[in-house]
């Protein structure tokens, strides 16, 4: 199933449930504008490479559109879209002024030198510049980008409309970016985990986690809760998967990674597994924080985990969401759980905006109040309607944005 089908079907469900019309759900489907753009390269080794890049403004009902600018080989324009989409519901049910955007570049940044690297982001800029900004779209970090990439991405967007710093976010600290931005996402994965297991009446000293992925969301992830006293058993990455029934020493993986060219092979005092062991290992809560799809129908029965947060987009395919929630499997969808990079996105561009810098207590603090707010909305909603916490979510982004649509007219 494709990606953005995939996401329909979550749109679909929720909106029957609201009985939108069917003029209202093809408005708030259709992106506002799909582009593709063509990326000439010369090479280090003197080859010219073409790359494909691709900007999806889906919906702008609430505001500027926000989305991440992705670098991986497997990026096509239906995973973009798809992405985009959620970037509307995702800003709307954490209730911030933003509707959604996604970017990205089919190409595998670690093959790629810093050069290449610089010369095709700011190739894309030269391609996509008259059409975003900082009241139009505003791009951020995604997968395989980073804080250097966000600072040629300001740089060369500057060139044609002078000094902008709010028209991207996720940039350098030393160049107006926010303290917090780089560890937002995995800290909100974090703080809902601890609000999730509240609700449950659960402790985090016996409640075992296992994080597939150890990247920028889930190494923070792991760093939060480690810190909370949850016991992570377990953790990935390229390398494979690492498990230690006591619980792993985040900060010794943490270490480990920033010696070993950020992987994880080797990692000590643990036992080697596969990522599909650790997607069905016997613990408290899986996290997800790596690709989509990971979790099917083909491996949902075999899912032990009784509560799964989705720090990823689209982990959990709709044919395997449906049997995790017949088997009263409790998901914390992506529209709610990795909505924290996209908030502390928001607070960079305020603080762009008025030229004021925030410290990193603040920030945190507003993190905190916007993701347990947003989290305390789904949650109710969720027990009032007899419906799961995605499709709650669903329900209050979906409502934002078609209030926003309705009140502001077609024009």
């Amino acid at each position: 199933m494709k990606a953005y089908e995939a996401t329909q079907i979550y749109f679909n469900r929720a909106a029957d449930l609201m009985d939108l019309s069917d003029n209202m759900r093809r408005l708030l489907s259709i992106s506002s504008r799909e582009i593709q753009v063509q990326i000439p390269v010369e090479l280090d080794n003197g080859e010219i490479a073409t790359f494909v890049g691709y900007r999806v403004q889906h919906d702008d009902a609430r505001g500027p559109m926000k989305g991440g600018l992705r670098y991986h080989p497997a990026v096509d324009l239906d995973e973009v879209r798809a992405l985009a989409t959620l970037m509307t519901w995702k800003t709307a049910v954490v209730n911030i002024p933003y509707g959604g955007a996604k970017g990205g570049v089919a190409i595998d940044p670690r093959t790629h030198s810093p050069r290449e690297l610089e010369l095709i982001t700011r190739k894309f800029v030269d391609q996509i510049h008259d059409v975003i900004g900082p009241d139009t779209d505003i791009p951020a970090p995604d997968m395989g980008t980073g804080a250097q990439e966000m600072a040629w991405f300001l740089n060369q967007y500057e060139k044609y409309h002078g000094y902008s710093p709010a028209c991207v976010t996720g940039k350098p600290v030393e160049l107006h970016g926010a303290e917090g931005r780089e560890e937002a996402t995995g800290r909100g994965v974090g703080i809902l985990a601890f609000k999730l297991i509240s609700r449950l009446g659960r402790k985090p000293a016996k409640t075992r986690v296992a994080i597939q992925g150890f990247g920028n969301v889930g190494s923070f992830a792991a760093a939060f809760l480690a810190e909370s006293d949850f016991k992570v058993v377990a953790i990935s990455d390229i390398s494979g998967a690492y498990f230690r029934a006591e619980g792993i020493d985040i900060s010794a993986a943490l270490r480990h990674a920033r010696e070993n060219r950020g992987v994880l092979e080797g990692l000590a005092a643990t036992e080697k597994i596969t990522n599909a062991e650790l997607l069905e290992a016997d613990v408290d809560v899986l996290i997800p924080a790596a690709l989509g799809g990971v979790i099917t129908e083909e491996n949902a029965p075999r899912i032990k985990a009784p509560i799964i947060i989705e720090a990823a987009n689209g982990p959990i395919t709709p044919g395997a969401d449906a049997m995790l929630h017949d088997r009263e499997t409790l998901v914390l969808p992506d529209i709610l759980a990795n909505a924290g990079g996209v908030t502390v996105s928001y607070f960079e561009w305020v603080q762009n905006r008025q030229h004021y810098n925030w410290g990193i207590s603040r920030v945190r603090q507003e993190l905190d109040r916007v993701m347990s707010e947003s989290f305390e909305r789904v949650w109710e909603l969720s027990q009032e309607r007899g419906v799961s916490l995605r499709t709650a979510a669903y329900i209050i982004g979906i409502g934002r944005v078609g209030r926003a649509t309705v009140l502001g007219g077609i024009r």
